[in-house]
């Protein structure tokens, strides 16, 4: 069992734990940690990789308000920003037609929580990756996770580099360095139905 939290367009090094686990435990007990991969990703780009960031609404947003409290604030237009962005960095991606419309609709559902938001995404991600995991939400915190669950909680964010010595490179759109650890959104763009290979 996987121990972890829910996660914004979540980097590849996310779904290589989640497809060695038999179950993923999903932390909704936690406190909001500011910037965190709970509302960002990062993208390549012809600028190169550049981070979306989901705006929350003011007043929820301090580190002692619990994850699934979070608003999302739409007062900014922040999906279509998003949307426009990704559009960019992914419109010329061999499979951006095949997935695009599904990933667009969830953007469409304009959800109140964050939380709400990362688990639609995270269900559409499995199910187009074909990874059938069985999900459950943690009762309580406890910062001790039982002895049969792997806790990555908090391993992975932004600001921490992942171990990607071993990682196989591959097509990306832009640049000529390939750049690892990119959000889902990358590889299943560029790899289509093969991103289960490569995350294996």
């Amino acid at each position: 069992m996987l121990l972890t939290e829910l996660h914004y367009n979540p980097p590849q090094t996310y779904f290589r734990h989640l497809l060695q686990a038999d179950g993923i435990l999903l932390e909704a007990h936690e406190n909001y940690t500011k910037q965190s991969y709970r509302n960002r990703c990062h993208i390549l780009t012809a600028q190169g990789v550049q981070p979306l960031s989901i705006p929350i609404r003011k007043g929820n947003s301090q580190q002692k308000t619990r994850i699934t409290e979070i608003e999302i604030d739409y007062s900014h237009n922040w999906q279509k920003i998003h949307w426009r962005t990704i559009q960019a960095a992914y419109g010329r991606a061999p499979y951006f037609e095949f997935y695009s419309d599904y990933l667009q609709a969830v953007y469409a559902q304009q959800p109140k929580y964050l939380f709400d938001l990362n688990m639609d995404l995270l269900r559409l991600y499995l199910k187009l990756l074909k990874l059938n995991k069985p999900l459950a939400l943690t009762e309580f915190y406890t910062s001790d996770a039982a002895a049969d669950v792997l806790d990555l909680r908090n391993k992975l964010h932004p600001k921490i580099n992942p171990d990607n010595l071993h990682v196989k490179a591959y097509t990306q759109v832009f640049g000529k360095h390939f750049v690892p650890d990119l959000s889902i959104l990358d590889l299943l763009f560029t790899q289509g139905p093969a991103s289960i290979m490569y995350l294996q």
